[in-house]
């Protein structure tokens, strides 16, 4: 809460306004925790972020844990995808109004066709009718004013610093920036408060995508769920308003994508509600939100960086495929 004080002065008495204004929860709220698994000499762990250093935590972060007085240089450690066994990884498809061009004037034409035979002749008559939609510049298309989601492989889940491969057959994958919802606590039929107490967090991640076999197969499961095909991380990060924050996409340093999550059609408690009110949503489950303008193809060589504020730069390489490529991580 901001506020600010007013002093009036009426002699032989003091007016005093005070005006309340509401600020909204900024990224860098102090109340903001960044979470990490990363590897160190020990192994495997999950760890509290705090400045420069890590804190290694004991438990599960997805279940029971506490802070340990471990603390380690973040330099000493490798990060991991901080989500590293997903039972299920879901994607929202025209999140923003920028991705679906919704400034722009779409037109639908419907033709119904209706055959009839003449009595007299015997023979087939057709009668042709068509209705014309238009949706006026702005306007959210009709299907994507409800969450339309997908789903990726938890295989496809890799964290920064991991390579994007590039497997055989496709020549045209895509980059997609995107705001990532990390569920915490089981969530089934929630409704939009209940939905933000289960979730733990959120995380940058790029929604890989191969726009061939997107549009010429029948199903996405090998266009969106290729192995190194959903990159999330570096941190998970709770406490921050998820609903306005600054996201930015660099190819080789140039900006291909910036917009604010405040833009998102569906907002991150919608979506958790809505996802819970038909499937059962566990911890370490994802949702990307959708990703934002146009996007265009990436190749062996490009480097990918997705900055949101208030969480980190996830960066990821991209290569080509191998006979003999094994997952590090």
């Amino acid at each position: 809460m901001r506020g600010r004080l007013i002093a009036r002065s009426r002699s032989p008495w003091a007016i005093l306004i005070v005006i309340a204004i509401s600020a909204p929860v900024m990224a860098d709220e102090p109340s903001a925790k960044r979470f990490a698994r990363f590897r160190g000499d020990d192994g495997e762990a999950f760890g509290l972020v705090e400045g420069d250093r890590i804190r290694q935590i004991d438990g599960d972060l997805f279940g029971t844990w506490k802070a340990t007085d471990k603390l380690l240089p973040l330099s000493a450690v490798t990060l991991l995808a901080p989500s590293p066994r997903p039972t299920q990884v879901l994607a929202l498809a025209g999140n923003y109004k920028s991705h679906l061009g919704a400034g722009d004037i779409v037109t639908t034409v419907t033709t119904t066709t209706k055959i009839t035979t003449n009595p007299q002749t015997g023979k087939s008559e057709t009668e042709s009718t068509s209705k014309v939609d238009t949706e006026k510049p702005g306007e959210i298309p009709t299907k994507f004013q409800m969450p339309q989601l997908f789903f990726k492989s938890p295989s496809s889940v890799i964290g920064t610093g991991d390579d994007i491969v590039i497997p055989r057959g496709t020549d045209d994958v895509h980059f997609e920036g995107e705001l990532v919802i990390v569920i915490g606590k089981q969530a089934k039929n929630a409704d939009e408060r209940k939905a933000l107490e289960c979730i733990l967090g959120v995380t940058c991640g790029n929604d890989v995508s191969a726009r061939d076999w997107q549009k010429n197969d029948v199903q996405w499961w090998r266009a969106k769920g290729c192995d190194t095909f959903g990159p999330i991380g570096p941190y998970i990060v709770s406490g921050i308003n998820y609903d306005d924050l600054r996201l930015v996409l660099r190819v080789n340093g140039k900006t291909m994508q910036d917009e604010r999550t405040s833009q998102l059609i569906q907002n991150v408690p919608k979506i958790v509600s809505f996802v819970s009110s038909h499937i059962t949503l566990h911890p370490g489950d994802l949702i990307f939100t959708g990703t934002p303008g146009k996007t265009s193809a990436i190749q062996p060589g490009d480097k990918v960086e997705v900055e949101i504020e208030g969480i980190g730069t996830l960066t990821n390489s991209v290569v080509a495929a191998s006979p003999t490529a094994v997952r590090s991580k």
